[in-house]
């Protein structure tokens, strides 16, 4: 799979990415407090997936952070088994992240 990386498209999935970890950082006291998950369990999954969308932020200079950034996305709708709104908010998040990679494509004219 052949993935060219363009600066918007760079710029966009970053955004998208940032925002999702500041959602998935929140979601570690909601979970705790509200659904009575246990704290270890919570910080691990909220600040773990907040952490690793960080870090895939940083890394979108090169083509496989696109794959991971795609691969996040689908674990952040798995956050819904501990905070069930996190299952509309993931795949309004996967939806941002799909949109930001085709739409920064069409408007930077890469086939």
């Amino acid at each position: 799979m052949n993935i060219t990386v363009t600066p918007g498209m760079r710029r966009l999935c970053a955004s998208v990415l940032g925002m999702e970890a500041i959602v998935l950082g929140l979601i570690t006291p909601v979970a705790i407090m509200v659904n009575h998950v246990a704290p270890s369990v919570a910080v691990t999954v909220g600040i773990g997936l907040a952490v690793a969308c960080v870090l895939v932020a940083g890394l979108l200079k090169r083509p496989f952070a696109y794959i991971a950034g795609s691969v996040l996305q689908v674990f952040a709708i798995a956050t819904g088994f501990l905070v069930p709104m996190m299952f509309f908010l993931g795949v309004i998040f996967a939806a941002l992240w799909v949109t930001a990679i085709f739409v920064a494509r069409r408007v930077e004219g890469v086939t």
